[in-house]
C-alpha cells in the first residue's frame, strides 16, 4: 500500500513578514518535527505577478483551490493578506469543513460602514460620527458636509486613498482619478463587492463608496487577541507612534504604556463586536484611539487577521508567535499550545522611514551597507522598499507619502532600543525614526488611517537595491498633504 501523504497547510499570499514568520513557524512546529507548507497567491505590489490582477476572480480560484486539495494533501488554510487572502481562506476552509474564521464575520469587518453600524449597536460608547460619502467615484462631491472630516474607502486595504480633508475643494480632488487609477480600484474592490451583497445582503451600501468620519486626534494603540471555541483573549497591545504633525506611522513599540484598566475596556469592546459580527474562530487586531484628557476610547477598525508586521515584536518581547498561534488555530488546536520562544528584549519595535515631499531623494542603503548593518546587528529584520518613479508618484497621490524602509530591533529596555536605532540607522544613512531627530513635514495635515500588517511593496531580509531614488515632482496644485499610511 502506498504511504500516505502527510498532512499539509495550504498559505495563501505569504509575503513579507508572513514569508519570515510561517517558515520560522513551521519549521519549528510539532516539537521541532516541522509541518509542510504550500503556498499560492500572487504579490499584488511587483510587475509581473500583478498582471494577474487583470483575470483574477476570487471564487474561481478558490474553487481551483478546492479541487487540488485531495491530490495535494492539505488538511488546513491561512493567510494574513488583507486585500485577499484572508476572504479567500476562509471561504476555502467553509467549503473543506476545515477550522476558520467565518467568512460573514470577515465581510462584516471589512466593510467599514457596516463594521461602524455594528458598533453603533454593540459598543456606541467607542464609535465615531460617520457617513457614506453620497457620490461614486469621480462624481461632484455634495454640499453641506462639514469639516474636517477623515475619509476613507469603503472597501480597501494598505490605507489606501484614506486622509484628513479640509474643505469641499480637498475632497474633490482627494476623490479625482484616471482611467488606470479606477480600473485598479475597481478591480481589487469588486470580488469583495460582489460576496459581500451575496452573503450581507443585496441592499448593503457599495463597497465602491467613501466613508467619512469625524476626525479624533489622540494617541493611536492595536489590541491584538484570538478567539478560540468562541472565547475572546487578549494577546497584547501595541503603541503607535506617528510622525511629528502628521498621523503617518513612525514606529510601533511594545510594551505598551497603556494603562492596564484601559486594556480591558478595549477587550471588552473587542468581544461585544465579535460577538455581533459572528468572529467565532482566529487571530484579530483592533486599531483604537485613546485620548487621555477625556478618558475615551474609539475604535477606528478591525481587522479579521493578524497584524502580521507585530508577529516578530511580540516574539522578542513576551516569547509570543502569533504565527505559530495562527497555524494552530488553522488545525483546530488551542493557540495557547503553540510553541513558544525565550525572550530576547526588553523593548522591541517597528521602525519606519519615509518622506514627505515628492521632491526628496531617498538612499536606498548599497551591499556594503547592509553587510556592515546585518553584521553589526544580527537579530535586525531589514525590508527595503525600492520603487520606480511612477510608483513612487502613486503613493503620494494614494498615501500621502513614500515608505521606503522598516526595520525591526529590539533592546535591553526603551533607551537601549532607540540607542541601537539610531547607530543601525546611521549605517543604512536613513534618519533613526524618533520625534526628536525627525523633523515635521513642513505643510503637514493631521490623519489616521488603519494598521494592516501586510504593505506596499515585496520585503526581503535585506536590501534588494541600492542607490538614489528621486520622488517624482508634480504640480504644486496637485501635491496631497501627509496623510497616515500603512505601517
Amino acid at each position: 500500500m502506498p504511504t500516505p501523504q502527510a498532512p499539509r497547510t495550504l498559505v495563501l499570499f505569504d509575503h513579507d513578514w508572513d514569508a519570515i514568520g510561517h517558515a520560522r513557524a513551521a519549521a519549528e512546529a510539532n516539537g521541532g518535527q516541522g509541518m509542510a507548507l504550500d503556498r499560492s497567491g500572487f504579490d499584488l505590489f511587483s510587475f509581473p505577478s500583478n498582471a494577474r490582477l487583470a483575470w483574477f476572480d476570487m471564487e474561481r480560484y478558490v474553487d481551483s483551490l478546492a479541487r487540488r486539495t485531495p491530490r495535494r494533501g492539505w488538511q488546513a488554510v491561512i493567510s494574513h493578506h488583507e486585500q485577499f487572502g484572508a476572504l479567500m481562506a476562509a471561504l476555502l476552509a467553509e467549503r473543506m469543513g476545515w477550522p476558520g474564521t467565518p467568512v460573514n464575520a470577515i465581510l462584516a469587518c471589512q466593510h467599514k460602514w457596516y463594521a461602524r453600524q455594528v458598533l453603533q449597536r454593540v459598543a456606541p460608547e467607542a464609535n465615531l460620527d460617520f457617513a457614506l460619502l453620497n457620490a461614486g467615484y469621480g462624481a461632484p462631491v455634495p454640499a453641506g458636509i462639514a469639516y474636517p472630516r477623515f475619509v476613507k474607502p469603503v472597501k480597501a486595504a494598505f490605507s489606501v486613498l484614506a486622509r484628513w480633508v479640509n474643505s469641499h475643494e480637498e475632497l474633490h480632488r482627494h476623490t479625482r482619478f484616471g482611467g488606470w487609477e479606477l480600473w485598479v480600484i475597481r478591480r481589487l474592490v469588486e470580488p469583495f463587492e460582489r460576496l459581500a451583497r451575496a452573503r450581507l445582503g443585496a441592499d448593503l451600501p457599495s463597497a465602491h463608496r467613501m466613508l467619512l468620519e469625524a476626525p479624533v486626534q489622540a494617541e493611536q494603540f492595536n489590541l491584538d487577541g484570538y478567539v478560540f471555541n468562541g472565547q475572546t483573549h487578549a494577546v497584547g497591545v501595541v503603541d503607535a507612534l506617528m510622525f511629528p504633525g502628521t498621523q503617518a506611522f513612525m514606529r510601533h513599540e511594545v510594551p505598551t504604556r497603556l494603562p492596564s484598566a484601559v486594556q480591558a475596556r478595549a477587550l471588552d469592546v473587542a468581544r461585544r463586536f465579535l460577538a455581533a459580527v459572528g468572529f467565532t474562530h482566529g487571530l484579530f487586531n483592533m486599531e483604537f484611539f485613546y485620548d487621555i484628557a477625556g478618558n475615551r476610547l474609539t475604535v477606528i477598525e478591525f481587522n479579521p487577521r493578524m497584524a502580521s508586521q507585530y508577529s516578530d515584536l511580540y516574539r522578542r518581547v513576551l516569547g509570543i508567535d502569533l504565527h505559530a498561534m495562527a497555524l494552530a488555530l488553522a488545525h483546530g488546536r488551542d493557540p495557547v499550545s503553540a510553541q513558544r520562544a525565550l525572550p530576547t528584549a526588553g523593548a522591541a519595535a517597528s521602525f519606519v522611514y519615509r518622506v514627505f515631499d515628492p521632491a526628496d531623494r531617498v538612499h536606498l542603503p548599497s551591499a556594503a551597507q547592509t553587510r556592515a548593518y546585518t553584521q553589526a546587528y544580527p537579530d535586525a529584520l531589514l525590508f527595503p522598499y525600492p520603487k520606480s518613479a511612477g510608483s513612487i508618484a502613486r503613493d503620494f497621490k494614494w498615501l500621502g507619502s513614500y515608505r521606503y524602509g522598516i526595520t525591526h530591533l529590539g533592546g535591553a529596555d526603551v533607551a537601549d532600543l532607540r540607542t541601537r536605532c539610531e547607530a543601525a540607522s546611521a549605517l543604512l544613512g536613513w534618519p533613526a525614526p524618533y520625534a526628536e531627530l525627525s523633523a515635521p513635514p513642513a505643510d503637514s495635515t493631521a490623519g489616521r488611517t488603519t494598521v494592516p500588517s501586510a504593505s506596499c511593496g515585496p520585503a526581503t531580509a535585506t536590501a534588494t537595491a541600492t542607490g538614489d531614488v528621486a520622488a517624482p515632482k508634480r504640480p504644486a496644485s496637485s501635491q496631497p498633504k501627509p496623510a497616515e499610511t500603512t505601517s
